[in-house]
């Protein structure tokens, strides 16, 4: 196992097209269980210039109005430019309604141990949590660093300190390592997309995003770019983003929703999904169970896969990984996640109560979820963040 090494994450504004699809996939998620918990949904989002087109598949006995909810997003993020916004695009919609034994009506919070047992999951896949020591948000740094780089992006935006930036921004950030440990930033890299014809020179795009957004963010971190930290900003020259310039899609950016590539991560979207969906929510849960074995000590790292097959309750394999940093040996950590944590569909669903969360939010949930992270929020109060299992784990 590579213990000194330099790694890199990426994470993108709420503007990048494949991240305006996502949001627009949850608005529709959200929108649909807001009116009935108990609806079954697939929402499926592409952009390009000046069109939105809208897969959606759906059971539900509620209305959604699938073009309302796309524009509103769209005016949300902040595009108002002349060639895409809320009013010019065209919004195209496939909505297809499922046969009526879709839906599964059963209240979790009511169910018996027995009942639980029976609720099986009704797709296959490979699910992985993670979590570390490495930041306050049990999240490799990487990734937390890159992700608060692009909220102040779009802040700056949004405030009219850099008035010429557009929605749609991408930012890289590598971090050395030293056994496994971050010890210094080597480099930033961010691609800030301007108006056109009316953008700055680039020397001074480059000199307001380290004065209004590399300065502040990082001033607060215990790791501080050095002399020798490399930074680039539009290094290739001026960036046009958007939907204009580069086409988005539902379902992406999996790295930038979960770990930043700095461990596995299924190969499944998480947004666009009803919480029915085992490849969503079981990667909720996988957090859930890392993050409690790091907060009480067993480990400064885990990683937890679950596979799942249709038909079948139980996760059919789970393994535990701790890349040798574990306090006790790895079959001890498996055996008190297996005794502790509920991997049943029906069993996160209870846990989490994810399918009432948009009604407990005012019809907006999965949609503040879908930019910036599923994992490690701090802005949010996500069940699978909470660290309310650590007494029953602690050695």
């Amino acid at each position: 196992m590579i213990k000194d090494f330099m790694f890199t994450s990426e994470s993108v504004t709420e503007g990048h097209p494949d991240k305006l699809c996502d949001q627009i996939s949850d608005a529709i998620v959200d929108q649909f269980l807001y009116q009935d918990p108990y609806c079954r949904v697939r929402a499926e989002c592409a952009v390009s210039s000046a069109i939105v087109f809208l897969a959606v598949r759906f059971s539900a006995d509620a209305k959604v109005d699938l073009t309302r909810a796309a524009r509103k997003i769209i005016k949300k993020v902040g595009y108002d430019q002349p060639d895409f916004n809320e009013t010019i695009c065209s919004i195209m919609t496939a909505p297809q309604t499922r046969s009526t034994e879709r839906r599964m009506t059963f209240q979790e919070q009511n169910l018996t141990e027995t009942e639980i047992n029976k609720i099986s999951a009704k797709n296959q896949v490979n699910i992985f949590g993670y979590a570390c020591d490495q930041t306050p948000e049990f999240m490799p740094l990487p990734i937390v660093l890159a992700h608060k780089l692009a909220r102040r992006l779009t802040a700056v935006r949004k405030e009219k300190k850099l008035p010429y930036l557009t929605p749609d921004e991408t930012v890289q950030v590598g971090i050395n390592f030293k056994n496994r440990q971050p010890y210094r930033i080597h480099s930033i890299t961010i691609m800030a997309s301007q108006k056109w014809p009316d953008n700055p020179p680039l020397k001074k795009i480059d000199s307001d995003i380290r004065e209004l957004v590399i300065r502040p963010v990082c001033q607060t971190e215990p790791i501080q770019p050095d002399d020798n930290t490399r930074i680039f900003i539009n290094p290739d020259g001026p960036f046009l983003g958007g939907p204009t310039h580069h086409s988005g899609l539902t379902g992406r950016k999996n790295a930038v929703d979960t770990y930043g590539e700095f461990t596995r991560h299924s190969g499944k979207a998480l947004s666009g999904k009803d919480p029915i969906r085992i490849d969503r929510i079981g990667a909720y849960a996988a957090r859930y169970a890392a993050k409690n074995v790091v907060a009480a000590g067993l480990a400064s790292e885990c990683e937890i896969m679950l596979s799942y097959s249709i038909g079948i309750t139980q996760p059919v394999s789970l393994q535990v990984q701790t890349f040798g940093t574990e306090k006790i040996p790895e079959n001890e950590i498996n055996r008190l996640i297996a005794k502790h944590f509920d991997f049943r569909l029906a069993g996160i669903l209870k846990e989490f109560n994810l399918r009432y969360l948009p009604a407990a939010n005012s019809g907006k949930f999965y949609q503040n979820l879908s930019a910036y992270g599923h994992f490690g929020r701090q802005d949010m109060d996500l069940p699978w963040e909470r660290i309310n299992k650590i007494d029953k784990l602690k050695i």
